[in-house]
C-alpha cells in the first residue's frame, strides 16, 4: 500500500508539474509557430491571451473531445455562439479563432433552409450579443474563413444570410466571411478542405445582417457574388483594408471604405445607400464590367476620393445610370487605369469635385506632408468614435492650423425634393437640413440659394434670415417649365429641388360644340367637337363599349396619352354587338381637365361597319391598360395573377392597381415605350371573336429592364409565359415561358409549355440563350402539329464569351395537339421595375 501510495502522489506531482506542456499544442496548420494552445490560454505571436467568460478560443482541427475538455473552447463557431456573453466597448466579447474553415451552415445537409416567417429571410446562424469580436488569429485573412454556401432558390428559399448578428459594436479582424453558393472556395493552407462551387448560376448568397453600430472590420475579406450583404442594416462602419468581390445589390450603404480593394462583377455594386451614404476613401476597385461601370442601382449619396479603378473593358463610370436631377455625389482624384475621370461626365450637374473646397477636409487633408484620411471626422458621431485612433493628430493640426476638422458636415439637403407650383398661387418655402457623417444633424450652417440664369423669368427667390427660402412662381408663359433651385455651404456641399413652374391655370374650354361621333368609310369612328380656346387642345379623350345606347356598362378599350387626344377610334371585330362611347374632358397646356363630356354612337356596330382582317397589331400606345377582369371576345383582360407553380413563395396578386402601364421602362429599358408590368404577376389576355381557329402567330419585341441576359431579378419561380393557341377562360393551349435558372446568371431558357386548366408543364427540351436582352425580338407560331420559336437579337451582347450551351438565336419547336382556340396571353411572375419587362411592336396573326 505504501508503494502504491508513494506511486500515486509521483503522478499526480508529474502530472501537475508538466500540465503546460501536456496539454499544449503549436496549431497543426500553422508552421510559423505562431500559436500555441495550452488549455486556459493560448499564446499568439508571444501574447499570452487568458481564456474566460469574454474570451473563447475556436480551433476547427479540435475533436468534440478535445473541445469538450476545456471551459471557454470550441471546435465550431456554432458552438460558440450558443455561450456568449456581452462585452462592452472596452471588453469585448472575443472570438479569437484559429485558421481552419468554419461551416456556419452545414453544406452536406440537403435540407432547403427555409425562414422562420413568410417573406422573411433564412439565416446560417442568428447571434444576440453586444460588443462581438472575431478575431482572426493570422495575418492572412485567408487562413480563418467563416462559410456557408446557400442562395436564393439553391439550397434556400429566401435570400440565404450566414450570419445574422443583434447588437452594438461588432467587429471582425484577419477574417473571411464567404458564402462559397457561387464561388470557389480555396484554403491554400489545407487544400483539403477546399470546396467546389454549389452552382454556376449567380443568386442572392448573403453574408450577414447587423443592426448595430459602431461596426468595424479590420483586414476582412468578404465573398460572395450578389447581394453580398457586408454587415447590412448597420449604423456607423467602418471597412479597414478589407477586401470585397460581388456583383450587384452588394456592399453597405451606410459605411465608410479606407483602404480596400474591390473586385466588382457587374454594374451595379451598391442596390442603394442610406443617410448620408457610403464614402471610399483610397480603394482600389476593379471592374469587370464592359462598357460602363456604376455605383449605385437606385437612390442614396456616394462620395470617393482617391479612388482607382482598373479595367480592361471599361468606357465609363457614373454614379448611377440615370441619376435624379437634384443628386449631388462628391468626388476628388479618381482615375480609371491611371488617367483621370469625371465620375457620370456626361451628367456635369450630378458630380460636385471637390478640388480646392473646404468640404475635402470633411474626407482628408495634408499634415507634415502625409495624407490624413478623416476618419475621426466621419465617424466620431456625438460620442467621438475614433476607430483608426487619428484624434490626436486631427486636434493638432486643427490647433497649429487653425481650420476645422473634426466637425465637417458631408450632407446637405433640401426639403421639398419635388414641387409643382402654379404662378399667380402661393409660393414654397424651402428648407435645408445640413448633417455630419453617420446622420449627425449640424445646426448653424449658412446656405446660399441660386437659379440658373435661364430661370430667372420663371419663379423668385426669397431668402430669409433663418436659411430659408421661399420659392415664388412668376412664369407668364403659356408651357410649364422645368427649374432646378441649388442651395450650397460655403465649405462646397451642394443640393438641388426640382420645380413644374407652371403658368397660372385658368378655367377649362368650354364646349362650343358638344361631342359628336361620326362613322367614317374605312372602319373608324370620328369624334368630333370644338373648344372655346387659343390653344393647342390637349383634352383627355377615352373611348369605351356599352351594353346599350345610354352607355350601360361601359368597359374602356382607348385612352388618350401624350397629351394628344385620341379623336379616331378604329373599329375591329371586338366592337361588334356593342355601343361605343367616347367621353372628352376638355384641357390644353393652361388648365387641368375640365369636367367630362360624353357620348354615345347613335348605332350599334354590326359586322358591316368593320373591316375584316386576320390580324391584329394592338396600338399599345392607345389601348386601355385599367384593371379588367372580364373575359370577353375582342377584349383584353388585364389583372394580376399567382401562379399555382409559384405558390411555394407565399404570394398573391394584387388587383387594387392597374396591373399595367404604358411608357418608358428603367434600366435596359429607359430609352423605349410600352406596356410593362406594374405589378408582380401582371396578366394580360386576348380573346378573339369566334368559334374555331387553326394555325396562329404572336411576334413582339421583349425589352427586359435587365441588361445582363438574366431577364428576371431571382430564380425564385420567375418567368414570363407567352400564351398561343389559349383557350383563356379555362386556361388550356400552349405558350412559351421565358425564365431565369439557376443554370446561369446572364442567360435564360427558353422552354415550350402545355397548359391544361391553368397548370403549366414542359413539352420540349429548353433552350439557353444570352439573346434576352433589349431589344429581343421573339416569334411563336403554331403551323398543323408544330409550335416553333424564334428569338435573336440584332446586338451582339459579348455573345463570344458564353460557352457553346448557350446559343445567340433560339429556334424550338414541339409537336402539340391541334386545338381551335385562338386566344393569346402574356404571364409575368417576376418583380417589378428593374425586373420587369417592356413589351412593344405586338402583332397577331390567326391563319384559316
Amino acid at each position: 500500500m505504501k508503494i502504491a501510495f508513494r506511486t500515486i502522489v509521483f503522478t499526480i506531482s508529474f502530472l501537475l508539474s508538466n500540465f503546460p506542456v501536456l496539454f499544449s499544442q503549436e496549431h497543426k496548420v500553422n508552421s510559423n509557430k505562431e500559436l500555441v494552445f495550452k488549455g486556459n490560454h493560448i499564446i499568439y505571436k508571444g501574447k499570452k491571451i487568458e481564456l474566460g467568460p469574454n474570451s473563447f478560443f475556436i480551433d476547427g482541427q479540435l475533436s468534440n473531445e478535445e473541445s469538450a475538455k476545456y471551459k471557454y473552447v470550441y471546435n465550431s463557431i456554432t458552438e460558440a455562439s450558443k455561450h456568449l456573453t456581452n462585452g462592452t466597448e472596452a471588453l469585448p466579447m472575443t472570438l479569437y479563432i484559429a485558421p481552419w474553415v468554419y461551416w456556419i451552415d452545414n453544406p452536406d445537409d440537403p435540407e432547403i433552409r427555409v425562414p422562420k416567417t413568410i417573406g422573411g429571410t433564412p439565416f446560417g446562424l442568428e447571434i444576440n450579443c453586444e460588443w462581438l469580436r472575431f478575431q482572426g488569429l493570422s495575418d492572412d485573412a485567408q487562413n480563418v474563413v467563416l462559410a456557408c454556401n446557400r442562395g436564393q432558390t439553391i439550397g434556400a428559399k429566401g435570400n440565404f444570410t450566414m450570419l445574422n448578428i443583434k447588437g452594438q459594436g461588432v467587429s471582425a479582424e484577419n477574417i473571411t466571411f464567404g458564402n462559397y453558393c457561387n464561388i470557389d472556395l480555396i484554403f491554400p493552407l489545407n487544400p483539403k478542405l477546399n470546396r467546389e462551387k454549389r452552382s454556376s448560376a449567380i443568386v442572392q448568397g448573403q453574408l450577414i445582417f447587423s443592426n448595430g453600430d459602431k461596426v468595424f472590420a479590420r483586414n476582412t475579406r468578404f465573398m460572395s457574388r450578389l447581394n453580398l450583404g457586408p454587415f447590412w442594416g448597420s449604423k456607423r462602419t467602418l471597412f479597414d483594408r478589407c477586401h470585397f468581390e460581388s456583383t450587384d445589390d452588394a456592399l453597405n450603404g451606410t459605411a465608410v471604405y479606407l483602404n480596400c480593394t474591390f473586385g466588382i462583377y457587374s454594374s451595379k455594386p451598391f442596390g442603394h445607400t442610406s443617410g448620408t451614404g457610403a464614402v471610399f476613401l483610397n480603394c482600389d476597385i476593379q471592374s469587370f464590367t464592359r462598357e460602363k461601370q456604376y455605383f449605385v442601382k437606385g437612390s442614396g449619396p456616394v462620395a470617393a476620393i482617391d479612388t482607382r479603378f482598373t479595367a480592361q473593358n471599361l468606357d465609363y463610370i457614373g454614379w448611377r445610370d440615370i441619376p435624379d436631377t437634384e443628386a449631388r455625389y462628391y468626388q476628388y482624384n479618381i482615375s480609371l487605369n491611371t488617367k483621370p475621370v469625371t465620375v457620370s461626365n456626361d451628367i456635369p450637374n450630378t458630380t460636385v469635385d471637390m478640388t480646392g473646397k473646404t468640404i475635402l477636409n470633411a474626407y482628408r487633408f495634408e499634415y507634415n506632408n502625409t495624407i490624413v484620411y478623416n476618419t475621426y471626422n466621419l465617424l466620431r458621431g456625438n460620442d467621438d468614435w475614433d476607430p483608426m485612433g487619428i484624434k490626436a493628430i486631427v486636434e493638432k493640426a486643427e490647433k497649429e492650423t487653425g481650420k476645422n476638422y473634426s466637425s465637417i458636415p458631408t450632407q446637405l439637403m433640401v426639403k421639398p425634393v419635388k414641387q409643382i407650383l402654379e404662378t399667380g398661387k402661393k409660393g414654397v418655402t424651402l428648407e435645408t437640413i445640413v448633417n455630419r457623417f453617420g446622420n449627425y444633424e449640424l445646426k448653424g450652417e449658412k446656405v446660399s440659394w441660386k437659379i440658373a440664369p435661364e430661370y430667372q423669368s420663371l419663379v423668385k427667390l426669397e431668402t430669409k434670415e433663418d436659411g430659408k427660402c421661399t420659392v415664388i412662381p412668376t412664369n407668364n408663359g403659356n408651357e410649364t417649365k422645368e427649374v432646378v433651385i441649388t442651395a450650397s455651404t460655403i465649405s462646397g456641399l451642394e443640393a438641388a429641388s426640382v420645380f413644374q413652374i407652371a403658368p397660372s391655370f385658368i378655367a377649362p374650354p368650354t364646349f362650343t360644340t358638344l361631342p359628336k361621333i361620326s362613322k367614317n368609310k374605312d372602319g373608324k369612328l370620328q369624334l368630333n367637337y370644338a373648344l372655346d380656346m387659343s390653344f393647342e387642345d390637349e383634352s383627355v379623350v377615352n373611348w369605351y363599349r356599352c351594353h346599350d345606347a345610354k352607355g350601360t356598362h361601359p368597359i374602356e378599350v382607348a385612352v388618350s396619352r401624350l397629351k394628344k387626344p385620341l379623336k379616331t377610334y378604329e373599329l375591329s371585330s371586338g366592337d361588334v354587338g356593342y355601343y361605343i362611347m367616347a367621353s372628352v374632358s376638355p384641357k390644353h397646356l393652361r388648365c387641368q381637365a375640365g369636367t367630362a363630356k360624353t357620348v354615345v354612337f347613335k348605332d350599334v356596330i354590326t359586322k358591316k361597319d368593320i373591316k375584316k382582317s386576320t390580324i391584329l397589331i394592338p396600338n399599345l400606345e392607345n389601348m386601355s391598360a385599367a384593371y379588367q377582369p372580364e373575359i370577353l371576345p375582342g377584349f383584353w383582360t388585364l389583372d394580376s395573377f399567382a401562379p399555382a407553380d409559384t405558390n411555394e413563395h407565399n404570394w398573391v396578386g394584387d388587383n387594387s392597381k392597374n396591373p399595367w402601364y404604358y411608357g418608358t421602362g428603367v434600366n435596359g429599358a429607359a430609352n423605349d415605350a410600352g406596356f410593362i408590368q406594374a405589378s408582380k404577376g401582371a396578366r394580360m389576355r386576348y380573346t378573339p371573336v369566334g368559334n374555331s381557329f387553326g394555325d396562329m402567330k404572336i411576334s413582339f419585341t421583349a425589352v427586359p429592364a435587365k441588361t445582363a441576359g438574366q431577364g428576371f431579378s431571382s430564380a425564385r419561380s420567375q418567368y414570363m409565359d407567352v400564351g398561343i393557341k389559349m383557350d383563356i377562360k379555362k386556361m388550356n393551349g400552349y405558350a412559351l415561358r421565358l425564365i431565369r435558372t439557376t443554370k446561369y446568371s446572364d442567360a435564360v431558357d427558353f422552354i415550350i409549355m402545355k397548359y391544361e386548366n391553368g397548370i403549366a408543364t414542359p413539352i420540349s427540351n429548353s433552350v439557353t440563350t444570352s439573346c434576352y436582352r433589349p431589344n429581343c425580338l421573339i416569334s411563336i407560331e403554331v403551323k398543323n402539329n408544330k409550335l416553333m420559336v424564334h428569338a435573336e437579337n440584332k446586338l451582339d451582347y459579348f455573345s463570344e464569351t458564353y460557352p457553346p450551351e448557350v446559343v445567340k438565336i433560339v429556334n424550338l419547336e414541339a409537336e402539340i395537339t391541334p386545338n381551335d382556340f385562338g386566344g393569346i396571353s402574356f404571364q409575368h411572375t417576376g418583380t417589378i421595375d428593374s425586373g420587369a419587362t417592356l413589351i412593344k411592336d405586338l402583332k397577331l396573326e390567326w391563319k384559316s
